[in-house]
């Protein structure tokens, strides 16, 4: 029996009217869902908090019972999500899969959080017992975008639900199956009661009025750096916490002892999967002189062997850009560099909305795709002299996410790594990279650091409350 019912998707509870659910890759009419206002935003904030006052009283191992359970219907329920991931995403089956397996983890991570400890006891002057314990906040706005939709919705509503809190998630509508009502129906069958999880897809006047709502004490954002900008200030203003994971141009350093046999696999793998769509893509590719020409040409070679197409119908290595206004953004950055002086070794064209994979040699400063975060399958490489300039290079950025190192000597990795901040470090490995037990986060143009894993999860989803408790009433001079 499938998981997803089409009849529930125009709910008579929104009121922002419909729209269409649309395959990029054929422009085909998947469904319709119903949008939601300002005004219903309002509506389910004051539902979650009513909810959540006794989903809060709940004891432990039931709320992580249906961690677990909608832990395994993400697997149990794979083929059908999966279908939703690469029609309605345009994700290759893999990036579907393991989106689904990092759903699932999400979702066990989050059943353990119930019963973690989460307090201390503490000293007193006074003759009484002195603690603090970690409460839930009450109601979580989670703004997800369409790029990684399950994922990263499920890293925000898991941990909060397993606190003790309500949601109210508004997912980008472009992904409002894949991203938002999918969770709606696995929670539901989980046995999570109601009133505490909101799907609510919407444009950016739905988005401001889950920021500004007074039940919505915490806001976990992701998405572009100029809207995070936005809800962090929107935010401040109403003195409510804003965790922020925004964008990113990630650099790969590839030293001179790097075999190439090997690291150009993982270098196009980490500007071209999942079509660049993705905050931690290598939008920087700095390469030791000694092996630039070679690794331009190689990288060249290895992106025009990829194939570009739907991802439903065809066994392809990219599929579809989101929609036209993303297509125009990566293509522009591309024109726009090529006319600056950058030379364009690979792709540069496009079908529809299926962009080839793009390799721009002897970049520098002025060249738009290395400058910018291009969000498409583009790879700007750039030659460095030593390891001093290549620091220089990788830090001078307005982002600081992720960051790949390649050598032979991981002591030097490491050792590099230390002189340019950055959120995340992989050493041999490209900026791609996420699982359910790791904090995850940027700094500077990047977010507000770690949001995600463990004790990052309580701290973003909890309030500390000091209690002490007297066994007589305490007396005062007057």
């Amino acid at each position: 029996m499938p998981l997803l019912d089409p009849s529930t998707w125009q709910s008579p509870s929104l009121s922002g009217g419909e729209y269409a659910v649309t395959e990029p890759a054929t422009g085909d009419r998947l469904g319709t869902v119903t949008l939601a206002t300002a005004e219903d935003v309002g509506t389910a904030a004051r539902a979650g908090r009513a909810a959540q006052t006794e989903w809060a009283r709940v004891p432990h191992f039931v709320r992580a019972a249906v961690l677990r359970r909608a832990g395994d219907l993400f697997t149990a329920h794979a083929d059908e999500l999966r279908g939703w991931l690469v029609r309605e995403s345009g994700s290759i089956p893999g990036k579907a899969d393991f989106e689904l397996h990092v759903a699932a983890q999400e979702c066990y991570e989050a059943a353990a959080l119930a019963s973690r400890p989460a307090g201390e006891v503490l000293p007193s002057e006074a003759p009484r017992l002195s603690y603090t314990r970690r409460v839930p906040v009450g109601v979580v706005g989670v703004i997800a975008p369409f790029n990684a939709p399950l994922i990263l919705s499920i890293r925000s509503v898991a941990p909060a639900l397993a606190l003790g809190n309500a949601v109210v998630l508004k997912p980008d509508p472009r992904t409002a199956i894949c991203g938002g009502l999918s969770l709606a129906a696995v929670f539901a069958e989980a046995g999570l009661p109601e009133g505490l999880l909101h799907v609510l897809p919407g444009g950016p006047e739905a988005g401001q009025a889950l920021v500004a709502d007074p039940y919505v004490p915490v806001i976990s954002f992701t998405g572009s750096t100029a809207a995070g900008r936005a809800v962090g200030e929107a935010a401040g203003r109403h003195l409510k916490r804003a965790h922020l994971e925004l964008g990113g141009n990630s650099a790969l350093i590839v030293l001179e002892d790097a075999d190439l046999d090997a690291v150009i696999s993982t270098a196009a793998w980490g500007s071209f999967f999942h079509q660049g769509q993705i905050c931690m893509t290598t939008g920087r590719h700095l390469v030791h002189r000694s092996l630039y020409e070679e690794y331009v040409e190689r990288l060249a070679a290895k992106a025009d062997s990829l194939a570009v197409g739907d991802p439903h119908r065809a066994e392809v290595h990219l599929g579809p850009l989101i929609d036209s206004g993303q297509l125009n953004k990566v293509h522009g950055l591309v024109e726009a560099s090529t006319s600056r002086g950058a030379k364009l070794a690979a792709g540069g064209t496009h079908e529809q909305l299926f962009y080839r994979p793009t390799v721009l040699a002897g970049t520098d400063d002025e060249t738009p795709a290395y400058a910018e975060e291009v969000f498409g399958p583009v790879a700007p490489v750039r030659s460095f002299a030593d390891a001093d300039e290549a620091a220089a290079l990788a830090a001078a950025s307005a982002y600081g996410l992720s960051l790949g190192i390649v050598t032979r000597d991981t002591a030097r990795g490491l050792d590099l790594a230390e002189r340019i901040p950055t959120g995340i470090v992989h050493i041999n490995d490209q900026t791609v990279n996420d699982e359910a037990v790791a904090p995850f986060g940027g700094v500077a143009a990047s977010g507000t650091g770690a949001r995600f894993g463990g004790e990052a999860n309580l701290e973003a989803f909890t309030d500390v409350r000091w209690t002490t408790v007297r066994g007589d009433v305490a007396p005062y001079p007057f």
